[in-house]
């Protein structure tokens, strides 16, 4: 996929940079380059356009699935050819942070696994998507953790279905090979593949081991190649069904495996309904749709807690009469006799030998994207301290139509649009090292659950000595500097409130008045905001603008909540009800100026951009929140 990269375009979009790779093919965030709307391009493997067999079942299944519209089914908008690739146009989900997350991150980023509420909301609209699909005659084949994306939007989970049908379009021979070839790079090791018998079966063995793995949701007629096209959604039933076990339990079903409700008795559902009816080998044993079934958990009287072994307990309760259990080892071996009429003999019915259950890997597919030789990075548990914020004052904008951008202006202020904002308050200073350092004693480290960096006290007023936080002689009132964009996030959602998108800031600076230059009119000196010196000031040193607001211009930049996008206002006018910026990016918006920068920066329409761990002496914050 190299040669997608270099070249930056393909067919009409802009190529801005990959964000996912998989045995069907590689995901990359594009540009439409007219429309400058942002979509997710998932270009085939290259190799497929050669082979005839792969193209006729383009051509048939490719239809079908373009007409899928579900609001937890990723769409597909378009399906084009490009560079001798296929690829397809969809829907590009993302969180509240504009992140792209699947299922096996979204798990992994927990602090607590899933509550029964949160885990029914997840697996019905996974539910009705599949019913959905089957009833247009569509099929998965190849539900898995990182199949399904995750969006997290004020508060509620969204969750969505990718790569609907791609498995059978690509081919069962074609995925395998990929796969194959793409364990065999992340191991490091020669290529293994099943039609290679020169290599050492040894060498093969373990490699196979880890690559079974990720078979665990296919269905037992998907594993036998001689029935593959006889795979249909009863196939999705059971994945589902596997999907909805290893929620509940942490694991795969394998073998003799425990219902929910023998380890889990704090369930108030009966979720061993779900997993009965849609856990079936036979695919004619297995529910129809599964949504139902899953409603159906709700209403049956929760089951009562059962023996670990079924089988055996059901041999003991048919030679119950009479019964005699011996031991013969206390630690491995049972075995069960029974006693005749005609002769006081026993005979062995049942030998048991208790096996401690294998150790499941709850992320299979981790092994295709991670070096297995590099060491997770396992955030120590810190005590969570009963540490107060200190809370800013704020200001309420009333919601309207306004304008934002400059003609005047650099390249990405323009063209100069109209907007519709909701009502919205905001900080009437930026969060100083006073409020700051605060966060810092809950957090216990300058790092998040995600080792990214909050802060770099180098590069700010507060110091850690011994162990103990301190800031700087005459600088608690000053607002807070070197700190990233995660820490701005982070602090935002501790005090319960966000950062201020970038149309938000614009608006706040200029006070709704059109065509206003600075925050403070159509001029500014130096006797209104701190600029072109040698420190920060304290916060509220300078007159507020007509919204009450302080240090809006100068002091320090303020970290917003967007993406940036050179070219986004040439979309932003074609959406302008409640613009939040694009999808993804490189960089996160900063808006105005700081102590040294020139006049020009401090314009209420002047963008600037940084990496969002990036961390310098000018970078602070203020916080937003919506207003009902």
């Amino acid at each position: 996929m190299e040669s997608v990269i270099e070249a930056k375009q393909l067919g009409d979009y802009t190529i801005i940079k990959q964000i996912g790779q998989g045995s069907l093919g590689a995901v990359f965030l594009a540009e439409h380059r007219f429309m400058k709307k942002q979509f997710a391009l998932k270009v085939l493997p290259e190799e497929l356009s050669a082979d005839r067999t792969f193209i006729q079942r383009f051509e048939e299944e490719i239809s079908i699935l373009a007409t899928l519209d579900h609001p937890n089914i990723v769409k597909i908008h378009n399906i084009s050819f490009d560079k001798g690739q296929y690829f397809l146009v969809t829907d590009c989900v993302v969180d509240e942070l504009g992140e792209t997350t699947n299922l096996a991150q979204y798990l992994r980023e927990r602090a607590e696994p899933l509550d029964e509420e949160e885990l029914y909301l997840i697996l019905s609209q996974l539910a009705e998507a599949l019913d959905y699909a089957h009833s247009k005659q569509a099929v998965h084949r190849g539900i898995k953790l990182n199949n399904i994306l995750v969006a997290k939007n004020e508060g509620e989970i969204k969750v969505y279905l990718a790569d609907f049908g791609l498995s059978r379009i690509i081919g069962s021979g074609a995925v395998l090979s990929r796969t194959y070839q793409a364990v065999a790079e992340t191991l490091g090791v020669e290529e293994l593949t099943p039609f290679n018998p020169t290599l050492d079966l040894e060498k093969q063995s373990p490699l196979h081991a880890s690559f079974l793995q990720c078979f665990l949701f296919l269905a037992t007629e998907q594993k036998r190649l001689e029935s593959a096209h006889a795979v249909d959604a009863k196939a999705d039933v059971y994945a589902f069904a596997v999907l909805a076990y290893f929620l509940l339990m942490g694991e795969f079903p394998e073998g003799v495996f425990e219902m929910p409700s023998e380890r889990r008795t704090e369930l108030k559902w009966n979720w061993d309904h779900l997993i009965k009816s849609c856990l079936q080998g036979k695919p004619e044993n297995r529910q129809k749709n599964v949504l139902p079934a899953l409603e159906m958990i709700q209403q049956l009287k929760k089951p009562e807690a059962i023996s670990s072994h079924p089988v055996a307990e059901e041999i003991v309760e048919q030679t119950m009469s009479p019964v005699v259990e011996q031991t013969v080892n206390p630690v491995d071996e049972q075995i069960v006799y029974e006693e005749t009429d005609q002769k006081r003999e026993l005979k062995p019915l049942l030998k048991m030998t208790k096996l401690e259950r294998p150790t499941t890997d709850p992320d299979p597919a981790s092994v295709f994207k991670i070096d297995t030789t590099v060491k997770y990075y396992t955030p120590e548990r810190r005590e969570v301290k009963d540490v107060n914020p200190i809370l800013t004052e704020m200001a309420v904008v009333e919601g309207g139509t306004f304008y934002r951008g400059s003609n005047d202006g650099n390249r990405d202020e323009m063209p100069r649009h109209q907007i519709h904002l909701q009502s919205f308050a905001i900080d009437v200073h930026p969060v100083t090292n006073e409020q700051f350092v605060r966060f810092l004693e809950y957090m216990g480290g300058e790092k998040d659950n995600n080792y990214h960096d909050i802060i770099r006290l180098r590069d700010s007023r507060i110091k850690r000595i011994a162990g103990k936080l301190s800031i700087e002689s005459g600088y608690t009132k000053h607002p807070v500097v070197g700190v990233t964009w995660y820490g701005s996030t982070a602090y935002a959602k501790w005090v319960g409130k966000r950062l201020p998108n970038e149309s938000e800031w614009e608006v706040a600076a200029s006070a709704g008045v059109a065509n206003l230059c600075y925050p403070t009119g159509d001029e500014i000196e130096k006797s209104q905001a701190n600029f072109f010196s040698s420190d920060t000031t304290a916060v509220m040193s300078y007159p507020a603008n007509a919204s009450g607001l302080f240090d809006m211009a100068g002091n320090v930049y303020e970290w917003c909540q967007d993406w940036y996008g050179y070219n986004y206002y040439e979309t932003s006018i074609q959406e302008p009800e409640n613009p939040k910026g694009p999808l993804q990016g490189v960089y996160r918006v900063l808006r105005g100026g700081c102590w040294k920068s020139l006049k020009e920066d401090l314009r209420c329409s002047r963008r600037h951009r940084n990496n969002p761990g990036t961390v310098n002496g000018t970078y602070g914050f203020r916080c937003a929140a919506d207003v009902q």
